[in-house]
């Protein structure tokens, strides 16, 4: 399995790929079984009131997430591409540049704690 991890203003959001012949979590919306390479990952946005208050740089906001999204795809590039993407996203999502979001692939060997 593979983390893919964005940081940006001093906090970091990280979701999973799992890569072929893993077991994805299976809950419903999760992508088809088939899929040989699963992304999942919290979604979130920022919001007036509730939610929970995290702090991004200099500023304190409040941000709600939402229920995690898998994705399936054919390839690893594709999956890593689109993790990727999404990263830099959620950080657009609560202001930040995207190109201020500092991405990284990590390896997670099971049982071993990144």
């Amino acid at each position: 399995m593979l983390l893919i991890r964005g940081n940006a203003g001093g906090t970091a959001l990280t979701g999973t790929l799992y890569e072929r012949g893993e077991e994805p979590p299976s809950f419903k919306g999760a992508p088809d079984e088939g899929a040989p390479y699963v992304w999942v990952c919290d979604a979130f946005y920022e919001v007036e009131s509730g939610g929970q208050v995290q702090k991004l740089g200099d500023r304190e906001l409040r941000v709600a997430f939402e229920t995690p999204m898998p994705r399936g795809f054919e390839t690893k590039q594709q999956a890593i591409e689109a993790a990727k993407e999404h990263v830099r996203t959620q950080f657009a999502r609560l202001g930040v540049v995207e190109d201020s979001v500092a991405v990284e692939v990590v390896k997670e060997e099971p049982g071993i704690e990144p």
